[in-house]
């Protein structure tokens, strides 16, 4: 006869004996209490300053084409970076990941280190710019003007590595906008900036846009606005338009994310030496490669057009978006084209507006100056 399982001795008072239930409470009110001002301090800053101006580009009206610019360089720390910082300091806040007391470090080239610098004196952490030794000296004046420490480096390259390692060395945490930019974003809307060019569209004669021109540093610009475009089922298309000494266009062509180039771009805030984690190429309609001397041709060529100064990066986009105004006009196709202003031209009067860096840098910018005067006057793109 087989014996039969025996039941557990039972425990004093009839009870089954069971294991003990593992309990570790890391609650902290006083951390808690930090983070609920933090968040709202941030929040607060978005219902202040979240929309930014949609300008026209002044085109012949016989064209029946209207090209604007989303002007980012009013947002408070003056560029579109201010967007991307707020969602980052978001996102580290409520992953846990910011804390009282503990810097914030990140690696730039300047714009969204000036950003970030501004949201953590917002909430009292400290902050530690990691950029090449060539950002601009306005870009470092207005970083430490937050109250934030720039920490430069020779190879831009490195800047990865090394904002990693102090946020080791000082139990601080490391943004990483190359990572996380596309992600931080709420892209299905929450006031975005697409959703914020459709909704100042709304009452143009062209709502919906042939082309939404974006430039690329970490790729969440183009990310949020290509899958918002998706997600709302709009027939607009998007173009990265990439400078030189970057590697998105290759990476994008070819299909290899693994494409790096060994030199830093002129052009501030945009193209990088890697494919960037943030970089969606699958979502990006078309890219555009535009020499660095027709981006400054075209900074200068909008400060002609609407008496305003803008960054590089600025002059990237809105040569792609001409040039696609070119290409709707040869055509015989009505629409509109928006681009966008990314930050302010007085970041950078010792370089793109100054005629002896272009000298020291061997640009030559006349013949693109030339080719945009007569695309104005006449409508034929040649270039």
């Amino acid at each position: 006869m087989t014996a039969s399982a025996q039941p557990p001795p039972a425990a004093p008072g009839g009870a089954l004996p069971t294991s003990p239930t593992l309990d570790v409470d890391r609650s902290d009110p006083a951390a808690r209490a930090w983070l609920k001002e933090a968040v709202r301090k941030v929040q607060a800053d978005a219902n202040r300053t979240a929309d930014t101006h949609l300008l026209r580009f002044p085109l012949p009206e016989r064209w029946g084409i209207d090209l604007y610019l989303k002007d980012e360089s009013t947002h408070p720390t003056g560029s579109l970076k201010h967007r991307l910082a707020r969602s980052l300091f978001l996102y580290g806040l409520c992953n846990g990941w910011i804390r009282r007391g503990k810097p914030v470090i990140e690696a730039s080239s300047g714009s969204t280190a000036v950003s970030e610098a501004y949201f953590a004196d917002l909430i009292g952490v400290p902050f530690i710019a990691v950029m090449p030794r060539t950002t601009s000296r306005e870009k470092t004046r207005l970083i430490e003007f937050h109250g934030g420490t720039c920490h430069l480096v020779d190879d831009p390259r490195t800047v990865y590595e090394v904002s990693a390692r102090l946020a080791g060395e000082t139990g601080g945490h490391y943004m990483d906008q190359f990572t996380y930019a596309e992600r931080a974003t709420d892209w299905r809307g929450n006031n975005n900036i697409a959703e914020s060019i459709y909704h100042q569209l709304r009452l143009e004669r062209f709502p919906e846009p042939a082309w939404i021109v974006a430039t690329a540093g970490t790729g969440g610009t183009s990310a949020t606005i290509a899958r918002y475009v998706r997600y709302l089922q709009y027939d607009t298309r998007v173009c990265v338009a990439d400078p030189e000494n970057s590697c998105f266009f290759a990476g994008w062509e070819s299909g290899d994310t693994g494409v790096t180039v060994d030199s830093g771009s002129r052009i501030e805030g945009i193209g990088r030496p890697r494919m960037e984690p943030s970089f969606l190429p699958a979502a990006i309609d078309r890219m555009m490669k535009v020499p660095d001397a027709a981006t400054i041709a075209a900074v200068r060529a909008l400060e002609r057009a609407i008496g305003r100064r803008a960054g590089g990066s600025t002059g990237t986009g809105l040569w792609s978006a001409l040039r696609l105004v070119g290409e709707m006009l040869a055509a015989g196709r009505e629409g509109s084209v928006v681009t966008l202003i990314c930050d302010p031209g007085d970041r950078y009067l010792d370089k793109y507006y100054s005629d002896d860096w272009l000298a020291g840098q061997g640009l030559d910018i006349g013949p693109y100056a030339a080719h945009l005067d007569a695309f104005l006057a006449t409508g034929r793109w040649t270039c």
